[in-house]
């Protein structure tokens, strides 16, 4: 009897401790993407620069890391809003360029409106379903090799439709990203809401800009 009390108050345990972790990684969330869209607006009614494709990564993964690093404190917070407002001020500049097309506000919108279609659908299917999509894990390491190798590939070659493939790749590898981390989520794999919120955010950061992408290169043949 003792036993088996132990065992259902461990589980009621462990189902709080996931609810908590999922109510405050999509609670940040909703903040993060609100902020870093304010930051993405303001940067591009200013109409600054790009800072450019080293700076971006240097500042992306000493960000990225730094907020692993603090995870477990309140500057974990703190770094968590610099990262998600550094890729915010990466976006103005882009949708400024998507702007100067013909129809780039409708481009926009277009991608705007996919990849919160996609986010919120994949989400619902795994926590609707509750699968488990730990297998995904072999399939997103391999994929961003092959995406990292076809990168710095797309700086030497110039190589028909590889840009566009390396979009519609980028596209899938976020989209099994967002899966795998709802699942470890629900599935007690992952325990810390802020390394969630910052993994799930780079993911919607990825899809929107493959599928701006796309979008305008499909655009630019209209």
């Amino acid at each position: 009897m003792h036993e088996h009390d132990y065992a259902l108050n461990s589980t009621q345990t462990a189902q709080r401790q996931v609810s908590s972790v999922l109510r405050n990684t999509y609670a940040l969330l909703a903040m993060t993407m609100a902020f870093s869209g304010l930051v993405a607006y303001l940067a591009q009614q200013a109409n600054v620069p790009h800072p450019g494709i080293i700076v971006t990564l240097v500042a992306f993964y000493g960000l990225f890391f730094l907020t692993v690093k603090l995870r477990d404190s309140a500057w974990g917070l703190v770094t968590t809003f610099a990262l998600t407002g550094f890729m915010g001020y990466t976006l103005g500049p882009i949708l400024n360029l998507y702007l100067g097309m013909p129809n780039g506000g409708e481009v926009i919108s277009s991608a705007f409106t996919m990849t919160a279609l996609v986010f919120f659908g994949l989400s619902a299917f795994v926590l609707t379903t509750r699968k488990d999509m730990s297998f995904l894990s072999g399939f997103i390491t391999a994929g961003f090799f092959v995406l990292l190798a076809a990168v710095v590939a797309s700086f030497f070659f110039q190589i028909s439709g590889l840009q566009l493939a390396i979009s519609a790749g980028f596209v899938l590898f976020a989209s099994a990203c967002i899966l795998y981390q709802t699942s470890a989520i629900i599935h007690g794999g992952e325990t810390n809401y802020i390394l969630a919120t910052i993994t799930l955010y780079v993911s919607i950061y990825n899809l929107f800009i493959s599928l701006l992408q796309l979008f305008g290169f499909m655009s630019s043949d209209d």
